[in-house]
């Protein structure tokens, strides 16, 4: 299967030793380290939030427990649809720093290197 393939030199899984790999370069390096940052600080938000249902639950468990519309209590509408909806957020924080960093870098690819314009 994978030896029928002539596109390219195929490498057989468990057969890269990381330590012969080539070090990144400086900008792919500064982009991981970004992502990695923004990733995990967006973790530990969720994290944070999701941790403090069970909290709330035990300190403030008659304010927790009450119901709202429909019957559904406030620990319910926390972990579902308000953890759903966090959720939809950050996905779409870290997709919006994710374009911005790319225009940047499109920006200046694309001017010349002693900084002038043309137009």
């Amino acid at each position: 299967m994978a030896g029928e393939y002539r596109e390219y030199n195929y490498v057989a899984a468990d057969t890269i030793d990381v330590s012969e790999l080539e070090p990144l370069d400086p900008e792919t390096k500064q982009i991981m380290k970004s992502e990695f940052s923004t990733g995990i600080k967006l973790t530990l938000f969720y994290y944070v939030f999701i941790l403090s249902i069970p909290i709330l639950n035990w300190y403030a468990g008659e304010f927790m427990f009450s119901r709202m519309w429909g019957g559904m209590t406030y620990s319910w509408f926390f972990t579902s649809i308000v953890a759903m909806a966090m959720a939809f957020v950050i996905a779409l924080i870290h997709t919006t720093l994710y374009e911005k960093r790319l225009k940047n870098q499109s920006e200046q690819s694309s001017a010349p290197a002693d900084g002038r314009r043309i137009g």
